[in-house]
């Protein structure tokens, strides 16, 4: 990727703090604005040389940036692109972080002027710990990042997305935005949710007796509730779709050891084994991902 004038940052957590590390430890960009609501925490920001200026002023933020990335929650992500878009420079590509897209893209393109800028993306990492003070350089590489375009999205845009989350380490894949939620529900939403139903199902007096299994199966119910809570109603229909799966693999199951059926119990897990080792098999490194 070209080197960059100025990038801006929306939300300068997790996510936008490690792409904030990404693009200066590559040298992307000659300078990093951070842009948020709390001045205290983008100081901290920083502070720890994730971006060089900070703002609370989203319009001036992004007034001067050739890219502008929106990490905001889900819930915000439509409001901020749209007053990112009526301040950017002529040119300029604004993208976003967002877990969901259908609803995002949707609200954006209802804006003729957001439209003509966004490209929705997605970049699959992350971390149960939220804030910039968990960010890393190396969060997003070899990552998956989609990016979500549509019939109103302008292809040299997209090749600017394209060549920026590249250009961070990602690796690119590019769908619409109702298949990206239907996936997504699937490979992420439902293990969230049920990390969470796992986690509060064990009695909090039996948890001396939890090691492993109940820490790797409930490592991202830790994560931000409020978050989580958006994305969830945000994609409730695929969502829903997915847990009916869930309940019928679960329904499986119970009736194995209902039924005392050794043969159903060892394919209902072996199945499950192969899979995983699949994932396993085309995981490029061993960065825990959202």
């Amino acid at each position: 990727m070209q080197r960059l004038e100025t990038v801006a940052i929306v939300g300068v957590g997790l996510i936008g703090g490690s792409i904030g590390l990404a693009l200066r430890s590559r040298g992307l960009a000659a300078r990093v604005v951070g842009v948020g609501r709390d001045l205290k925490t983008l100081q901290q920001a920083q502070d720890r040389g994730i971006i060089d200026q900070a703002t609370t002023d989203l319009e001036a933020g992004v007034a001067e940036a050739e890219v502008v990335v929106v990490c905001t929650p889900v819930s915000r992500i439509p409001h901020d692109v749209r007053r990112a878009s009526q301040a950017v420079p002529a040119g300029a590509l604004v993208t976003d972080a967002g877990s969901t897209k259908r609803q995002i893209v949707e609200t954006i393109e209802s804006h003729a002027a957001a439209a003509d800028v966004f490209v929705g993306a997605h970049p699959i990492a992350g971390s149960e710990r939220a804030g910039a003070a968990h960010a890393h350089a190396g969060l997003l590489r070899d990552r998956v990042c989609v990016l979500t375009p549509t019939r109103r999205t302008s292809a040299a845009r997209l090749q600017r997305a394209r060549d920026f989350w590249g250009g961070l380490g990602c690796r690119m894949l590019e769908m619409s935005p109702i298949e990206h939620d239907e996936v997504l529900a699937y490979t992420s939403h439902l293990p969230h949710a049920m990390a969470a139903a796992l986690a509060s199902s064990v009695p909090a007096e039996w948890l001396v007796l939890a090691a492993g299994a109940y820490r790797d199966g409930t490592r991202v119910a830790a994560a931000d509730a409020g978050l989580w809570t958006a994305i969830f109603r945000d994609n409730r229909g695929p969502l829903l779709k997915a847990l009916g799966t869930l309940e019928e693999r679960v329904a499986a199951f119970k009736y194995a050891v209902m039924t005392d059926d050794e043969d159903a119990i060892r394919q209902w897990w072996d199945q499950a084994r192969h899979r995983r080792r699949l994932f396993e098999a085309r995981q490029p490194s061993a960065n825990q991902d959202d």
